[in-house]
């Protein structure tokens, strides 16, 4: 970041908006390249960018710098360039970058929004070079004449519209562009810097997989299906001819077909469409990276090559960033492996600079509802504790300068800057219940998976701050009770155009997330030292659960047909009861009669789910901690549809926004909202990992643990694994014969609590270890 200080933003006029402008400097080395004992750039952009020293690419990382709420968060790379520099030739060093629109220019949003950071992209970047006598050279942006800036083979770049790339333009120089100094904010308005450290991993290229299958459609168009539902690009390798100099290949994904066809509806207003115009060489290899699309399907116009040739030529290259596989699971249900297969492939597609909500279609934004309901699971299945950790930082900054000083529904929040034609299609909400609460969720999952105090004390202030915005919308009973809120979003029995019209009492839904929320702010306090605030929240978390248990919770008539309590929660659906008992805001006594209750609304929907957003996280864990073992399993293996496995044996490598985004009959969801990529529904594997796996931390960051696989009928065994920050935990359980055998693995030193089916319990530290019971 100090490099940063001696270097100017450089921006070029005279190109369209798509294309991809680069940027070059030079510096004239006043000592033989041997000398060099050290070499580094820093860069960053408003916009994305790639680096080349003397031609070569610099480092891994793709559209670089990330997303973050760059009004006042935008992260600097930097980038060891000494081996590069020393190993080059002549007495001149070039330091070039292409610089694209990304999400700085990218028109993001729904419903036409086309929202911008800014109209023009510019960067900064530094190259300095120290020699072995310890003199230092620097070659930093300035607009001095000493930078220069031309168009390149990249004509149009979009994240929702694709990119073109004419293979002509390569071998020619570029349009010249004026080089002018561009509009830049050091501060961030709050007596900080903007400039800040890369804290997430970058973005880079994690795996290829070639084509599966190559066919003609109906309709004669060219498909081809790489077996898998993921985000990235086509790397296309195109024969050619001196006659076809010119001619284009095009591309449009999907993640679905409909009909036979490419299923493009779900995507609305983004193109996700790259071009690739042939030089007239023998051949062209294509690869964008100026923006991604969410696919398993690709149409292929202009390719000149039969389905063979073409089937060869393709390649499909998943993006993400670079985050490390940590957790495993596998069982006796392959259509349960394919369920967490599909949670941890929306969560690689997903993770992409920040949380998203889908890859796919003009959206693509950081909904914080989705985020927090999937931190647990996504803190399992990789290593998120440096990438949630970033997006946190974005929160309190975008709450600091909204007037209700509330979370906003998306972070970074760029439906601020939306220019719609017109009134805006959607109305302005206010604190949400659950998607507010990411503010204290998502660090409350990190403290558990991670333990660590130091980020836990980093994101305390922004788990206040959320506090303090709800605190006034209480009613004077204590509830919050109004305003319009998103809730149980996607109930499956709301309608496909109103999915925020769900069975379960907003209120309820609302009143039971924000003691949660309230509830872990005090057990903060507390770690932190902080007593006063402790108590506070303690005695706000005690209103709340007071409040909640007058409104909501109620005996039904004698003659009620639900058993001998007949206890009910406020509009008596699955969510509610799942709220109610996993929040804690119940007696021990209700508790158990509400989880009953859950089971028999389980029962009577036939083991179809019946919850949205917000009970589907914990409906499971509410009917299996309170006795309900096989109705959590039938719950979890039902095949109908709505349920998790209707999406797997219709063929999804991937969790669905929808229960139904795609009808039994093949034909995608009418909605006008459907994606095939949204995480957030695959917050059971969280469930799946703890209670069928068996694996849950005893104590923050795994420092004990608690081994307990619960079997149920279906699955007759389970193997999941952790590397936790203590080390790898593993644990493999097998029912057979009436006997459930059990073998655990430690790191050294590492305590942990064997409980067993049958009430055995057995505290084991380290090492190897096989427990048996009959069940």
């Amino acid at each position: 970041m100090d490099l940063l200080e001696r270097a100017t933003l450089l921006t070029a006029d005279g190109a369209a908006r798509g294309e991809v402008v680069v940027l070059s400097g030079e510096l004239q080395l006043e000592r033989p390249r041997s000398a060099v004992v050290s070499a580094r750039v820093a860069a960053t952009a408003q916009g994305v960018y790639d680096l080349a020293l003397d031609g070569a690419p610099v480092g891994e990382d793709l559209l670089a710098p990330g997303w973050t709420a760059y009004e006042w968060r935008l992260q600097v790379q930097e980038h060891d360039v000494t081996d590069a520099v020393r190993a080059g030739a002549g007495g001149r060093v070039r330091l070039s970058a292409r610089l694209g629109n990304g999400w700085w220019r990218g028109g993001l949003g729904f419903a036409a929004a086309n929202a911008d950071y800014g109209d023009e992209t510019g960067l900064l970047a530094v190259l300095e070079v120290t020699y072995d006598d310890g003199a230092v050279q620097r070659l930093a942006t300035a607009a001095d004449g000493s930078w220069t800036a031309a168009t390149c083979e990249v004509v149009e770049n979009s994240l929702y519209g694709g990119e073109r790339v004419d293979a002509r333009l390569r071998d020619r120089p570029g349009r010249g562009l004026s080089v002018r100094e561009g509009a830049f904010e050091r501060e961030d308005g709050r007596g900080g810097r903007r400039l800040v450290p890369q804290v997430a991993a970058p973005v880079r290229r994690q795996e290829v997989l070639r084509a599966q299958r190559v066919w003609t459609s109906p309709s004669g168009a060219t498909l081809v299906d790489v077996g898998q539902n993921l985000v990235g690009w086509v790397r296309l390798a195109v024969p050619g001819a001196p006659d076809l100099a010119g001619a284009e290949v095009v591309l449009r994904h999907a993640e679905v077909l409909e009909g036979g066809e490419l299923g493009t509806r779900p995507l609305r207003g983004a193109a996700a469409t790259d071009v690739f115009v042939l030089s007239g060489a023998d051949v062209d290899v294509f690869e964008p990276s100026f923006t991604f699309h969410g696919f398993r399907y690709v149409e292929v116009t202009g390719f000149p090559g039969d389905h063979d040739a073409l089937a060869e030529a393709l390649e499909a290259v998943v993006v993400g960033s670079q985050l490390r596989r940590t957790g495993t699971f596998a069982c006796s249900e392959p259509l349960v492996d394919q369920l967490v297969s599909n949670s941890v492939w929306g969560q690689k597609g997903n993770f992409l600079s920040v949380p998203t909500d889908c890859p796919q279609r003009d959206e693509r934004l950081g909904w914080t509802g989705d985020i927090a309901v999937y931190a647990p699971t996504a803190a399992f299945q990789f290593d998120v504790a440096d990438f949630l950790h970033s997006w946190l930082l974005d929160v309190p900054c975008e709450m600091s300068h909204r007037p209700d000083g509330a979370v906003p529904v998306t972070v970074p929040d760029v439906l601020k800057h939306a220019r719609f034609d017109g009134p805006p299609p959607f109305p302005e909400v206010g604190a949400q219940a659950i998607w507010s609460d990411a503010a204290a969720w998502v660090p409350l999952a990190l403290w558990t998976a991670y333990g660590d105090l130091d980020r836990l004390a980093a994101h305390y202030p922004g788990v206040l701050a959320h506090i303090a915005s709800v605190e006034p919308l209480l009613s004077p009973s204590g509830l919050w009770d109004s305003g319009m809120q998103l809730a149980d979003w996607l109930d499956p029995d709301a309608p496909p155009d109103a999915p925020w019209q769900a069975k379960a009492h907003p209120g309820v839904v609302a009143t039971a997330s924000f003691h949660r929320s309230v509830a872990f702010a005090a057990e903060a306090a507390r770690l932190l030292g902080h007593d006063d605030d402790a108590e506070r929240l303690t005695v706000l978390a005690a209103r709340l659960r007071t409040a909640f248990r007058a409104a909501y919770v109620h005996r039904a008539a004698a003659d009620a047909p639900d058993g001998a309590t007949g206890l009910r929660v406020e509009s008596d659906c699955a969510t509610v009861y799942a709220l109610a008992v996993c929040f804690g805001m119940l007696e021990d006594d209700e508790e158990q009669a509400a989880a009953d209750r859950l089971a028999q609304l389980v029962e009577s929907a036939g083991h179809r789910v019946s919850t949205g957003f917000a009970g589907t996280p914990y409906v499971t864990w509410a009917l299996s901690e309170h006795g309900h073992v096989e109705t959590a399993y039938r719950l979890l293996l039902e095949t109908g549809c709505p349920s998790w496995l209707y999406t797997v044996s219709m063929g999804a490598t991937t969790v669905w926004e929808r229960w139904d985004s795609m009808l039994p009959d093949g034909s995608i969801n009418p909605g006008e909202m459907t994606s095939f990529n949204h995480y957030a529904l695959g917050a059971v594997c969280d469930w799946v990992y703890q209670v069928v796996g068996g694996l849950r931390p005893a104590e923050p960051g795994y420092r004990r643990v608690r081994v307990q696989p619960v079997p149920g009928p279906g699955i007759t065994w389970a193997s999941t694994a952790l590397d936790s920050p203590v080390g790898r935990i593993e644990v493999d359980w097998r029912s057979e014969g009436g006997e459930l055998s059990v073998r655990v693995s430690l790191p050294e030193g590492v305590p942990a609590d064997v409980v067993l089916p049958d009430g055995t319990a057995r505290a084991v530290v380290g090492g190897e270890h096989e427990l048996r019971c009959s069940v």
